[in-house]
């Protein structure tokens, strides 16, 4: 397998999706050892620094990419397979922003009142007990909490030669903020441009569902991806609407949209679609048999656009192989790094 390491200067950092120049051409079966920094772009570094004096609105999410795939063209799937999320600093940073958040009036949410106030939390990382520390600011509060590696924004250009910024997610992928994308996660992303184009970064080190004020411990994160193409028309199946991610007991599909009840049923209705082509199931007996064994999520509400999940345990079907066995072929890549 082809290596590539990159660590981006400040210069190389992409902040759209779409419009940005790639900064490397790839072969399928290309492992990628990457670093992201955080989606402050590390300027928010002390609880005393207010995201209002030392962000620049223009230079917030930092993407880690593009990245041309070669072979890759409309109609193609990319499987990014997440083999190892570690954090690359020693602390993390969360905020307040001023109408950001789910709790709170926004440009688009108009009301009367004030901003919530502006406070910074720095959670300091245990890499032996593997946990972040959260301190309350007016209290002696204090609790351990579990690191939970994961990458906040995947996604390829989208279609139409939109250029979408890197806060937004949609059927490109984007600023999803889930959870669920992992290690040990594959990611299948529908192609829209020859070479996909596609790039990675949000490190969160730790969320919990929904992302309620819209910062995450968001820190620097040491990521190694495996890159595998799927040409389309494979075994008669194109590529996804929304995109889908993969783990070893799940189906996942991610929905972005506003209001966020669109958001839910973006993600049910491209589930609807996955079980169809896994079980040759029609709509109706794919939408009784989600509607008694899906988990429905909340990834975030607080983006341009609202992220919500539909997951299936595999426990609950029949045994299966998306793709062709896809994910299992890459975790067997994985396990031979």
């Amino acid at each position: 397998m082809d290596v590539v390491e990159f660590r981006p200067e400040p210069s190389q950092y992409a902040w759209t999706f779409g419009g940005a120049a790639p900064t490397h051409r790839i072969k399928p079966g290309t492992v990628l050892q990457l670093w992201t920094e955080d989606a402050f772009s590390g300027r928010l570094r002390r609880p005393t620094d207010r995201p209002s004096e030392v962000l620049d609105i223009t230079e917030v999410n930092p993407q880690t990419g593009p990245f041309h795939v070669e072979g890759a063209e409309p109609g193609d799937t990319l499987a990014l397979h997440v083999v190892d999320l570690v954090p690359a600093r020693d602390w993390g940073a969360s905020t307040t922003i001023p109408f950001f958040g789910a709790l709170t009036g926004t440009d688009r949410t108009a009301l009367l009142q004030e901003p919530l106030p502006e406070l910074t939390w720095i959670y300091q990382l245990d890499r032996d007990r593997g946990t972040v520390l959260f301190e309350a600011h007016r209290s002696d509060f204090r609790a351990e909490l579990p690191i939970a590696p994961m990458l906040g924004t995947v996604g390829v250009a989208p279609a139409g030669r939109e250029v979408r910024s890197s806060l937004v997610p949609d059927k490109f992928g984007g600023n999803m903020d889930t959870p669920e994308l992992r290690a040990g996660t594959t990611v299948y992303l529908g192609v829209n441009v020859e070479g996909a184009l596609f790039s990675v970064g949000d490190g969160h080190y730790r969320q919990g569902e929904g992302e309620s004020c819209g910062t995450a411990v968001e820190g620097a994160m040491d990521a190694t991806l495996i890159v595998e193409l799927i040409k389309g028309g494979h075994n008669g199946i194109w590529a996804p609407e929304w995109p889908r991610l993969e783990h070893d007991d799940d189906y996942v599909v991610v929905g972005s949209a506003r209001p966020l009840e669109d958001a839910w049923r973006a993600s049910q209705v491209g589930m609807i679609a996955w079980l169809g082509e896994l079980f040759g199931l029609d709509r109706l007996h794919a939408y009784q048999l989600l509607t008694q064994v899906s988990a429905s999520p909340i990834a975030n509400v607080v983006d341009v656009n609202y992220s919500a999940v539909t997951k299936v345990a595999k426990q609950f079907l029949p045994a299966a192989d998306a793709y062709g066995g896809m994910h299992r072929y890459l975790r067997e890549q994985a396990a031979a790094l």
